[in-house]
């Protein structure tokens, strides 16, 4: 589990969630572009429930690890929706394994792969 601090506010994420949502704010930095995510969060009383993001250029967001004591909010249909779109800005992406090593990569998204 993260935190991810966004704006003046912080929420809980899924480690791999967190992880694609960064790589996927990168891609959008570097295009000068932006968009409006939805992605799980545990929010202060512990319930699952969506945020919505607008994530761009002038996005300032950073994670830290964190031991919530809560079920992951994991959604693979998110996860997968933000390196799809990533992968569509940065079709030649660098490589991921040095960033992020304490969370799993994202490697069982097999489509999302490159050939």
């Amino acid at each position: 589990m993260r935190r991810v601090h966004y704006v003046n506010s912080s929420f809980l994420v899924a480690d791999r969630t967190c992880k694609a949502l960064l790589r996927y704010c990168r891609a959008l930095a570097v295009a000068g572009r932006s968009d409006v995510v939805e992605v799980p969060v545990i929010t202060e009383t512990g319930d699952v429930a969506t945020a919505h993001l607008l994530i761009g250029p002038a996005s300032e967001i950073f994670s830290v690890p964190v031991d919530a004591g809560v079920d992951d909010p994991r959604d693979d249909e998110v996860t997968a929706y933000l390196e799809r779109e990533t992968l569509r800005l940065q079709p030649a992406r660098p490589a991921w394994g040095e960033e992020m090593t304490d969370v799993p990569d994202l490697d069982e998204y097999p489509d999302l792969q490159e050939p």
